[in-house]
């Protein structure tokens, strides 16, 4: 079992929240001014893409260090569709820029392995179970 992240609530702050998680600091997330929010930090929807984006980026690199392919960097941008969301329907488009790739066939490997990521399959093919307690 993984250590807890745990949430706290900013003093003075609206809906900022600080996160703390395996020791890091300088990490919070709060909502936009529309909701209420200070629009200080990441929003909740915001941790869930970048989770996405962060995770196909590093199984890439993984891959193709790997493979030894000559990957000199990937930029990845997630973009949001979340006008559905109320109906059960939450699109993110996600666009690869492999950095160093010429060859085709690599390049549709990458993208290939980039669907497997452990974050897409979790969000795509888990179920998930929450429990919440109070203290």
């Amino acid at each position: 079992m993984h250590k807890p992240i745990t949430i706290i609530s900013e003093r003075n702050h609206t809906f900022r929240q600080r996160i703390e998680v395996n020791g890091l600091e300088d990490l919070y997330g709060d909502v936009p001014p529309i909701v209420g929010g200070d629009g200080s930090a990441p929003d909740p929807h915001d941790y869930f893409d970048i989770a996405l984006g962060t995770c196909k980026a590093i199984t890439v690199q993984m891959y193709a260090k790997r493979k030894e392919w000559p990957l000199e960097g990937i930029t990845v941008k997630v973009q949001r569709d979340d006008s559905e969301e109320r109906k059960g329907v939450y699109k993110l488009a996600v666009t690869l820029t492999l950095h160093g790739i010429d060859d085709p066939e690599q390049r549709a490997k990458l993208e290939d392995i980039s669907h497997r990521c452990p974050i897409q399959r979790l969000m795509t093919q888990a179920t998930i179970e929450i429990s919440t307690f109070t203290e």
